[in-house]
């Protein structure tokens, strides 16, 4: 599987037109974990992580439904968020993100790879180059 380069992730990142403000960047973890960090430095905002999966490390689906491994312990209440992963195929795992905080003032998401309110690219899946 081809590894999309690191240096072309960074400028997608750096140049992506994000027209909302947002209070607070949310990691899907673990996958999101970089790229979120790298959002919330460029916007400025706070980091928060919320913990689900929904595939195996082979990206195969492990369960029915995503799922919150561990319980929201940041507060997300009337501000605006935005959501970042490393890649959506289905939406289905920042959908269930989305329902999970429903009481935030304003929900976006972005991706990597893949279909999301902001995407860096939407192409056949590749590997992320921090995934080893």
């Amino acid at each position: 599987m081809e590894t999309k380069p690191f240096d072309l992730i960074l400028e997608r990142l750096r140049t992506i037109e994000i027209p909302e403000q947002f209070d607070l960047v949310v990691a899907v973890a673990r996958g999101g974990l970089v790229p979120a960090a790298l959002v919330a430095h460029r916007l400025g905002c706070d980091l928060a992580t919320i913990w689900m999966n929904f595939r195996d490390e082979t990206h195969r689906p492990c369960r029915e439904c995503p799922a919150l491994l561990r319980p929201i312990s940041f507060p997300y209440r009337g501000k605006r968020v935005l959501i970042v992963d490393d890649r959506s195929r289905t939406g289905a795992t920042l959908n269930a993100a989305k329902e999970l905080l429903t009481d935030a003032a304003l929900v976006k998401t972005l991706v990597v790879n893949g279909k999301a309110d902001y995407s860096l690219f939407d192409e056949p899946c590749f590997k992320m180059p921090w995934q080893g």
